[in-house]
Order: C-alpha cells, then structure tokens, then sequence
C-alpha cells in the first residue's frame, strides 16, 4: 500500500491555495495571451496600479507563481518547510508568522514601487507584478536559523559546509541574479529584502515564547533574546562587527520610538533557557517534549490503575444452587494488577543540561 503523506493541516492548506491559485492565474495569462503584451491578473498578484479595488491581493499574491519553475521551488519550500515549522511552534502560530511574513513584505514592496514611480514618472513601476513565495523562502530560512543556529550543512561531499543562518544572504544574492533573467520580476528583489527584515524582526521581538511547562509566569514572554538570533549572525565574520554597530543604532532609534521594546532580564534568562521554554532555543524543544511525554505517561498509568481497581473488584457470588463448595486460592497466581505492572519513565535530561 502506498505510504500517505503526513502534512499537517495548515500546511496542507496552503500547498491546496498555491496549486489553486497558480494553475488558475496560468489558465486565465494562457487564453488572454498575445505576443505583443503581458497578461497580468490584477484579481490575483498585485499589480499597484491596477489592485487597490482588490485589496485581498496583498495576501493572496505570496500564493501565485507565474512559471513552473518558480511554482515547483515554492511547493518544495511550503511541504517541506511549513511542515517542520508548524510542528515545531503549532497551528495557531504558524498561521500568524504566515500572515505576517506574506502581507508586511507585499505592503512595503507596494510603497516602494509607488514610490520609486513618483520619483522617476516611470510608469512601468506602478505596472510592475508583486506575486511569488519569495518572502515566505526567505522567512523560513531564517526561522530556520533561529531554530537550528549551530546547525551545519554540508554540500557537494563535504566540499562547501555551511551554517544554517548564512542560507538567508546567500538566498538574497540568488534572487538578485535570477531576476536579471526573465524568470523573476524586478520586484523579487525587493521581496527578499522585505521578507528577511520582515521574518527576523517578528521572531527577535514579536513571537510569543512557550512558557515551561514546571514554572510559573505571570506575564508572557515575547520575543528571542539569544546572541545565537543576533542580526550580525547572518553575516559572515569580517563583516559583523560593522553589522553588528550598524544594527544597535537602529535599534536604539527604534526603541526611542517605541516601535521596539527592551528585552527584560526575564527575556533573556529565557533566551538561556533557564525560566521558560522557546521553542527554537537549542536543547529546549528536546526538553520540553520530555516533560510532555513524562506527563502523558504518568496520565495513563493512572488510567491503567484505575482500570486494574476496575477489573480486581469481587463480583457477587451466584445464588447458592447445591451443597456450598469453598474454593481455596491457587498459589503462585498473580492479580491482574501485578500483571499490568506499573509505567514509569525518567526524562532525559540533556536538553536540559544545554
């Protein structure tokens, strides 16, 4: 029998919304094509000119490819990527990173086409097509780094190794050389830019954190701390010492502005892994899958319990039809309950030792 997929459901959602949509805009661009114009959907990708009386499209634009190699790039990216990253936090917070990374990056790369068209009377901007799941690759390779830091990837028979927080650049630098080519538009680039910024800035001070599931907190905690999630680490060594100075001004600006807020003590023990669990702190989700298995155990040995007191209870004995016969208990029987015997389990540590 053929092995079934196991995608969880808003990730199977939105792979349905991309086939959808995609093979939709392909069919409508095929039958209105002519060779002396592009077709463009206004109804569906963003065209600024053209788009504002379907304001939906600033979301659903992320879900529309115009060829099949940008479509075939975006299923691999949302299978494999919105799987691992939807287990890794749940549902209901993968679906916010989703809106925010889709619909921030649309927004800003829509002000800047506009702009860019009051600045040079260029019209060509205003027409230009704001579609492709080019913010969402580039917000899960940095969720990625932001989960996996330490992690190392190792290509072409060990040849180039790189860390997982330099795929985002070297992502960037790709989708500048493929739009020079007709695969990708002129605003892809922009895309990538707004994406990364976009993804890095929900995570570092927006993203809810888990709380442990031993401590007790009294206000959430938002946000990542660790130095492993700093700005500079995307960038390669020489660099980051002026990437890093660069970033705590404009920090400093945004605080002063109150569009940021200081990270706390308690964020930054949490960042250490020592109030609260965060899901993307190295060791933390091995260590709170562990309290959670100890707590499912002990629930079932419970069960198991309560169901061998259940079991072991005297029945009434029949009413007496002959001469009373007493029974002698058999030696060496075990009771049921001795037979279930009891569930115990003793976490690992090491997740937490991290």
């Amino acid at each position: 029998m053929p092995t079934r997929l196991n995608i969880p459901p808003i990730t199977r959602i939105v792979l349905g919304v991309l086939i959808f949509q995609s093979l939709l805009s392909g069919a409508i661009r095929y039958r209105q094509w002519s060779g002396n114009s592009d077709v463009v959907v206004p109804y569906l990708a963003l065209i600024p000119q053209l788009s504002l009386i379907y304001p939906w499209t600033f979301l659903t634009t992320t879900l529309v490819e115009n060829n099949i190699f940008t479509f075939a790039i975006a299923g691999v990216t949302i299978f494999y990527g919105g799987r691992y990253l939807e287990r890794a936090w749940s549902g209901k917070e993968f679906v916010k990173f989703l809106v925010v990374a889709s619909l921030v990056p649309n927004l800003l790369c829509f002000g800047t086409l506009v702009f860019l068209f009051a600045v040079t009377g260029n019209v060509d901007w205003t027409l230009t097509s704001v579609n492709g799941s080019i913010p969402l690759q580039i917000a899960f390779l940095v969720a990625f780094s932001q989960l996996l830091p330490s992690h190392t990837v190792t290509l072409f028979k060990g040849i180039v190794s790189l860390r997982v927080p330099r795929f985002p650049l070297i992502h960037i630098i790709t989708i500048f050389a493929l739009s020079l080519t007709p695969l990708l538009s002129s605003a892809s680039l922009l895309l990538a830019i707004n994406g990364f910024f976009v993804s890095w800035t929900y995570l570092r001070f927006y993203k809810s954190a888990f709380a442990d599931l031993e401590a007790q907190q009294s206000t959430p905690l938002r946000g990542d701390a660790s130095e492993t999630f700093a700005f500079a680490e995307f960038f390669p060594d020489p660099v980051k010492p002026i990437i890093a100075g660069i970033s705590d001004q404009i920090y400093t600006i945004l605080v002063s502005f109150k569009i940021c807020t200081p990270f706390s003590a308690a964020d930054v023990s949490a960042s250490r892994g020592e109030t609260i669990v965060q899901r993307g702190t190295p060791g933390s989700a091995r260590a709170e899958a562990e309290r959670r298995r100890a707590l499912a155990l002990k629930a079932l040995d419970q069960r198991l319990h309560a169901a061998t007191a259940a079991t072991s209870k005297p029945k009434p004995p029949p009413p007496a039809t002959g001469p009373s016969v007493q029974i002698q208990p058999q030696p060496h029987v075990e009771t049921s309950g001795s037979m279930l015997g009891e569930t115990s389990y003793v976490p690992d540590h090491e997740g937490d030792k991290q």
